[in-house]
C-alpha cells in the first residue's frame, strides 16, 4: 500500500512546495509502515528530480511526451492514475494548488476514493485515517475519517514543515503506460514576470483602500523588493482597477499561506481574513485602532501608512 505523491512543475523546475510534499508524503508513508513513490508529469531532466533525494524520496515515476507539455487537467489526472495503477498505491498526495484542485476530485472519481481537500497536518493513523482540515474560512477545523481503500488529499501551501533526509532517486519511466488521447486544447498561456506567485511565497506584502490611489502603491512594491516579498490587494482595491485581480487574496481570491503577511491600510473584513488567516505571522498597519484585523493580528502598528511604510522601508536599507 504505496504511498503516491504528485511533485508539480512550472517549466521543468519544481515548485517550492514540492519540497514540503515530498517531506509530508514520506511522513505519511512512515506511519503507514509502507514506500514513498513520486510521479513526475512533464518534461523535467534528471538533475531536478535528483534535488528530492535530499527529502526522504528514493523513487520517482516519470511521464514525458509532448502531450505533457502544458498542464491539462483531464490529461494529467489519466497519467496520475495510470501511476496509481503502476506502484499500487492507496493513498494519493496532491498539493491545494489550481493544478492539485484540479486533479484531486478527477483521481478520486475514477478511484471512487475519499476525498479531502486543503490538508493541515499528518493523518492521524491510530484509529482510521483521519485527516485535519481548516473549514468555514479558517474559523474552525474539521477532522474527516477517509474509510475508503483509496485516499486522495490536497495538502495546502505552507501548512508542513520542510526536512532534508539523506538518500538517492531511482527514476523509472512509465511514460508507454498513458493513454494520450486529446481532450482540450491549450491555445495560449499568459504568464506573470518579475513578480513572485503568490501562492509560492513565504513573504507578502498586501495593501487596500488605505492607499487612497494607485499612485501610491510604489512604496508597497518598494517594501516588497527589499524583502523578497510578493505583492497583494484587498478585493475593493482589485475590483476599481487600482491592482490586478491576480494580487486579490480573500474569499473570493487568492487563498495564501505565507511565514509573513503584512497588510498596510486593510480593515481586515471577515471576507479578507478568510483568504489570509492560515498566514504564520500577521502584520497589521492601520491608523483605525479598531480596524478589526487588529483582532487577528500577531503584530499591530496604530499609524498611518504614508509615515510608517517608508521609516520601514529606511530600516530595512539600513539593515541590508
Amino acid at each position: 500500500m504505496a504511498v503516491l505523491v504528485y511533485i508539480e512543475n512550472w517549466e521543468g523546475k519544481f515548485k517550492k512546495q514540492s519540497k514540503e510534499l515530498v517531506t509530508y508524503a514520506a511522513d505519511t508513508a512512515a506511519k503507514l509502515g509502507t514506500e514513498l513513490v513520486a510521479v513526475s508529469i512533464g518534461n523535467v531532466d534528471a538533475a531536478e528530480i535528483e534535488t528530492l533525494s535530499a527529502f526522504g524520496l528514493s523513487k520517482v515515476l516519470t511521464i514525458t511526451g509532448e502531450a505533457f507539455a502544458q498542464f491539462k487537467a483531464k490529461t494529467y489526472a489519466n497519467a496520475l492514475h495510470a501511476a496509481v495503477q503502476h506502484c499500487g498505491a492507496k493513498v494519493i498526495v496532491l498539493g491545494n494548488t489550481y493544478n492539485g484542485k484540479s486533479m484531486g476530485p478527477r483521481i478520486a472519481a475514477k478511484l471512487e476514493a475519499s476525498l479531502v481537500t486543503g490538508a493541515i497536518s499528518l493523518p492521524d493513523t491510530d484509529n482510521g485515517f483521519v485527516v485535519k482540515k481548516a473549514v468555514f474560512s479558517n474559523k474552525g477545523f474539521a477532522f474527516m475519517d477517509m474509510q475508503h481503500e483509496y485516499k486522495v488529499l490536497t495538502l495546502n501551501v505552507n501548512a508542513y514543515h520542510i526536512e532534508e533526509k539523506s538518500g538517492a532517486v531511482a527514476v523509472e519511466d512509465i511514460s508507454d503506460k498513458v493513454a494520450t488521447a486529446a481532450d482540450v486544447q491549450v491555445l495560449n498561456v499568459e504568464k506573470q514576470t518579475g513578480k513572485i506567485p503568490l501562492t509560492e511565497a513565504e513573504l507578502v506584502v498586501s495593501a487596500g483602500r488605505g492607499l487612497k490611489g494607485p499612485e501610491n502603491w510604489g512604496m508597497i512594491e518598494e517594501l516588497a523588493d527589499l524583502i523578497g516579498a510578493g505583492t497583494a490587494c484587498s478585493k475593493p482595491v482589485s475590483d476599481v482597477g487600482w491592482r490586478p485581480h491576480s494580487e486579490h487574496v480573500g474569499q473570493t481570491g487568492i487563498t495564501i499561506s505565507p511565514n509573513l503577511y503584512i497588510a498596510v491600510g486593510i480593515s481586515g473584513a471577515i471576507q479578507h481574513l478568510a483568504g489570509v488567516s492560515s498566514s504564520k505571522v500577521i502584520c497589521v498597519i492601520n491608523k483605525d485602532p479598531e480596524a478589526p484585523f487588529f483582532a487577528a493580528a500577531d503584530y499591530g502598528i496604530v499609524g498611518d501608512a504614508f509615515e510608517v511604510v517608508p521609516k520601514l522601508i529606511e530600516a530595512v536599507k539600513n539593515i541590508n
